[in-house]
């Protein structure tokens, strides 16, 4: 019995200590919660409207970038075909690299032609204004979505042939080793 006393001393001390500190609690909260002032969520449409603006910047650099590697094609299947020439003069087996740029040669044609429309939906920019700004919400979904399209038929229309020339070239390398005048094919 003597030990069961100062037991529940102890617990009745630490909970009215807790009582006091929590009591203490709801005056500080409530007069910091005066300092901040209510602020209402910024509008869906707003949020909408900055990143469509956002993904139209983003897929005009695209459209870009896929715009000037097709106008270097010519330029680097003439590339290619400079090295797989010299290649083929050293002895080299080069059949499977030279069908994968035949490949790539002949995918361009219809990857341009898919290509086209993206400058005429660019130029009209329905929807946005000159600075990228959207005016008119339906519209400028509609052009987003239409030049994301273009995009899409352009890399369907290579039918992954880049890769494919991208991988023969390294399969070539890998079982060839990177070749010079000098050196000749091993047998």
């Amino acid at each position: 019995m003597f030990k069961i006393t100062p037991l529940f001393k102890k617990t009745a001390l630490a909970f009215l200590i807790l009582g006091i500190g929590l009591a203490a609690l709801p005056a500080a909260s409530a007069s910091a919660a005066e300092l901040y002032e209510e602020t209402d969520p910024p509008a869906v449409e707003s949020v909408a409207t900055e990143r469509l603006e956002q993904a139209w910047a983003r897929l005009q650099e695209a459209y870009a970038r896929q715009d000037e590697r097709l106008g270097k094609a010519d330029e680097f299947i003439a590339r290619v075909q400079a090295l797989i020439d010299k290649a083929n003069a050293m002895g080299y087996d080069t059949s499977a690299v030279q069908a994968a740029l035949n490949a790539f040669a002949a995918a361009i044609p219809a990857a341009q032609a898919a290509h086209e429309p993206g400058a005429a939906i660019i130029a009209g920019h329905a929807g946005f204004d000159e600075n990228g700004n959207v005016t008119d919400l339906a519209a400028a979904i509609d052009t987003a979505k239409a030049l994301r399209q273009v995009l899409k038929d352009t890399r369907a229309a290579m039918g992954g042939t880049g890769q494919a020339l991208r991988d023969a070239i390294r399969a070539f390398r890998e079982a060839n080793g990177p070749f010079s005048a000098e050196t000749p094919p091993t047998p």
